[in-house]
């Protein structure tokens, strides 16, 4: 399944620049303890430099007869002091490496939570989530040890080359000629690395995408018989998963590999020229011993430098995919005006207005709004009916700025939403949605979801009016009962007794509810109609339905068809005048008398 196909955009392809500056942003805040690692694995590269010279000496106090007891133990001791050392950088670095991905993620979460809605429904969240686990991981290497791996082992690197110079010359250059014809071959493979890195990112994504899909219909899938199916659909993203991550790991090994190669093959070419110029006394034995125990040395710092390019190319490809997440659109942040929100039943009933108001999703679909037009003075109730698609759900989503009109203007209180400040708006609002969610967690977590600071006394009258008490009686305990995934342990009409609930909680001054009573049997949705009857007493209530029970209790309904507001009036004057309203009517009689 592609990019597309799933909802997702491939990455960017971000050029080395782009690349390096996003790596800095994630870097710099740990600039100093990332320097302070590398100081001290490069005390530890010191001790390790002077291990040969010390060899050489020793080979040299053999020859003359002379102790070695004191070479030995200044050998003992750089062992010892290097590997203290170079324990002590490794936790410091792998420490801060940890902190980069929890800096990492903290920002990535903060900036998905914000995100707009529509930036929500073009990705899939399975692939969001797998851009703050796995992509977020991927950093731990290149922000830290591969800068640092980078630094040490070119030092490192620079230094041996320069005292295997000091030691000779034409050894030196046998030695360079086959690092960098090997080399060569290493630079050959590290693109690919990269894009098999990629593409196992995406492939991990698309894995939790499916996981997701199935999880979020759980129910359906087991009553569909579709288990089977759709493991296969996981197993298909987890095998392509596992292909380009044994692509990437193939070019890997070939990459850590040529590194012992390049040694071996220098170790023989040395041997063989070195023996003879030994023979030939143009240098001694002593030096040819250093110049291989320096060649060996060179081992450790070539391997840093090739790991650290080959973490580097891995880690683009997950700061590609993370830049792609932290430039997705996001809502402004705000702090809510408390000058903006007037209590409900002090005179803060808002109104609601619409000004020839346009809207479409995106700039290649049908416009959903073509001029839509209406006034809702507060407070009181204002039912929005019409046929499926009509635009009914849209309006909530326009005033809760979930989108913005395409054009015209949404009014709140003759100020457009679009000049709130975004919390303050919403602070006003009590919304209850088609599905009406329910979050894992317990009951109590659930009602006080919108009004944290919540009296108990507020939280047991808004029980009784939601005809929740019974519910919490039965409960084992109480508020405190878990009420499982999306509120799996409850039903439908439990599910949204909870959502009104928790939007009358909050004590709003607009009160939106979306067939907020569709799975509700007669008895309970008398109930809660005579609780937003109530409610539209002090605040202005705003209600799509499509029982007519609900519709006739409304002081003023608003008739839509294909985007237009067609009719406003009572339900006496609507059945008198307008045809469609008059169907409508008709039809649920006809419904509610079976």
């Amino acid at each position: 399944m592609s990019g597309i196909e799933s909802g997702v955009d491939t990455p960017p392809e971000l050029s080395g620049r782009e690349t390096w500056r996003a790596l800095h942003r994630h870097f710099r805040p740990h600039r100093r303890v990332v320097a302070l690692g590398a100081f001290l694995a490069l005390v530890g590269a010191a001790t390790g430099l002077a291990q040969p010279l010390a060899a050489k000496a020793l080979v040299d106090r053999l020859g003359e007869d002379g102790s070695i007891t004191g070479i030995l133990l200044l050998l003992t001791g750089l062992v010892l002091f290097g590997t203290a050392v170079e324990s002590v950088g490794s936790y410091l670095l792998e420490r801060t490496a940890e902190s980069v991905v929890l800096a990492a993620r903290r920002t990535l979460i903060g900036r998905l939570l914000r995100l707009r809605l529509p930036e929500v429904e073009r990705t899939q969240p399975g692939d969001l989530m797998s851009r703050v686990t796995s992509d977020t991981t991927l950093l731990r290497a290149v922000t830290t040890q591969s800068i640092v791996m980078a630094a040490t082992g070119g030092l490192a690197f620079v230094a041996t080359i320069v005292l295997m110079g000091v030691m000779d010359v034409v050894l030196l250059g046998v030695t360079l000629g086959v690092i960098v014809l090997i080399g060569g071959a290493v630079a050959l493979v590290m693109p690919r690395i990269a894009e098999a890195t990629r593409r196992s990112q995406e492939a991990v994504g698309e894995i939790s995408t499916v996981l997701e899909r199935a999880f979020g219909a759980f129910r359906t899938v087991k009553a569909s018989g579709a288990e089977e199916r759709e493991s296969a659909v996981v197993e298909a993203a987890a095998q392509e998963a596992w292909r380009h991550g044994v692509r990437s790991a193939k070019w890997q090994s070939v990459a850590s590999t040529s590194v012992g190669l390049a040694v071996q093959v220098s170790f023989l070419a040395v041997l063989g020229i070195g023996g003879a110029r030994v023979a030939s006394g143009a240098i001694s034995v002593s030096t040819l011993i250093a110049f291989l125990l320096f060649l060996f040395y060179l081992i450790d710092p070539v391997s840093k430098l090739v790991n650290a390019v080959t973490q580097y190319q891995v880690g683009s490809a997950a700061v590609a995919r993370i830049t792609q997440a932290e430039r997705l659109e996001t809502e402004e942040e705000s702090l809510v005006d408390p000058a903006g929100v007037i209590p409900a039943g002090a005179g803060g009933a808002a109104s609601v207005t619409f000004e020839d108001v346009t809207f479409r999703y995106r700039e290649d679909l049908p416009y959903v709004h073509h001029g839509v037009s209406f006034e809702v003075p507060g407070p009181g109730m204002t039912a929005f009916v019409g046929p499926s698609g009509a635009g009914k759900t849209t309006v909530f989503g326009l005033i809760e700025r979930f989108y913005e009109a395409t054009g015209g203007r949404v009014l709140v209180d003759g100020k457009d939403v679009r000049d709130w400040p975004l919390a303050t708006l919403r602070a006003a609002i009590g919304y209850v949605e088609q599905d009406a969610p329910v979050l894992a967690g317990t009951l109590r977590e659930n009602l006080v979801f919108a009004a944290p600071d919540a009296s108990e006394e507020a939280i047991r009258n808004v029980l009784l009016r939601s005809r929740l008490d019974g519910l919490v009686a039965r409960l084992p305990d109480g508020l405190e009962t878990l009420v499982g995934h999306r509120g799996s342990k409850l039903s439908g009409g439990e599910r949204q007794r909870v959502a009104i609930a928790r939007a009358l909680l909050r004590g709003p001054r607009l009160l939106l509810l979306d067939e907020a009573t569709s799975q509700l049997d007669a008895v309970n949705e008398m109930a809660l109609r005579d609780v937003v009857a109530e409610a539209a007493r002090e605040v202005t209530v705003l209600v799509v339905a499509h029982r007519l029970s609900t519709v006739t209790l409304a002081d003023r309904i608003v008739v839509m068809d294909a985007g237009k507001v067609r009719a406003v009036g009572t339900h006496e004057q609507l059945v008198a005048e307008d045809p469609l309203y008059g169907e409508l009517a008709a039809t649920q009689f006809l419904a509610s008398a079976r």
